[in-house]
């Protein structure tokens, strides 16, 4: 598979001479050492790519010619995960396993129990785990919410599953339906979701749902619900 690079300004026509010459191309040229002849993949993150192959490498950039491009289609089910927000490192990983699961939205949520603090750096970070996974559509990831703000977006989806060790129904229980575009997982800080969140969010129309007998680390409970959520709804 081709190694992916994004750019602001997509070239898009065949045969058009493009300077490739932000960031990742500096990457490009001093630790991937591409050269004249090299083929590779530009993305603007909202879908639309280019494959491109290189014919001058210069200090900190390089001059390619687009040989083919394209566009992919979003798929049918829109992806949100609400992420209480955990310690600073693991913050981090969380927006990566999202970002790899093929989330499309993140929210960071400041639940009673967050021990950690948003960061601005959290969108470079899927960024980063984008062009990792081979993605071309970089997921979104809002500015930190309230619990009232995660209330308001269960009653627009389509489905809203909270997961909570207290929940008496498995996840594959919880869906009746595979016909959902607008799909929304809320996943608990270290410490739990308090009995209070949970309310709200069952008052609001989310179902509970427990996610197998072993409790996963909050970090590591995203990539979880969503690859569960994608087989069950044949998003995969």
């Amino acid at each position: 598979m081709l190694t992916l690079f994004f750019v602001d300004n997509l070239p898009t026509k065949v045969g058009q001479i493009y300077e490739f010459d932000n960031e990742d191309a500096n990457h490009a040229v001093r630790v991937l050492r591409m050269s004249a002849g090299d083929v590779f993949r530009l993305s603007d993150g909202q879908g639309s790519w280019s494959d491109v192959k290189t014919f001058a490498v210069k200090k900190k950039s390089l001059e390619v010619e687009v040989i083919a491009s394209g566009f992919e289609k979003a798929l049918p089910t829109t992806i949100t995960v609400v992420q209480a927000l955990p310690k600073s490192d693991r913050a981090k990983e969380a927006i990566e396993l999202l970002t790899e699961a093929g989330v499309d939205r993140i929210v960071p949520w400041q639940s009673a129990r967050s021990i950690g603090k948003a960061s601005d750096k959290f969108s470079v970070t899927a960024r980063e785990a984008s062009k990792q996974s081979r993605r071309l559509r970089i997921p979104e990831v809002t500015s930190i919410a309230t619990t009232a703000q995660i209330c308001e977006a269960i009653k627009v989806s389509d489905l809203a599953v909270v997961f909570h060790e207290s929940a008496e129904v498995k996840l594959s229980d919880a869906i009746t339906s595979h016909n959902i575009s607008n799909l929304l997982v809320i996943i608990g800080p270290e410490g739990g979701i308090t009995p209070a969140e949970l309310e709200l969010f069952t008052d609001a129309g989310a179902r509970t749902a427990l996610m197998g007998r072993p409790i996963l680390r909050s970090a590591h409970a995203g990539i979880a619900a969503v690859a569960a959520l994608s087989a069950l709804l044949k998003v995969w």
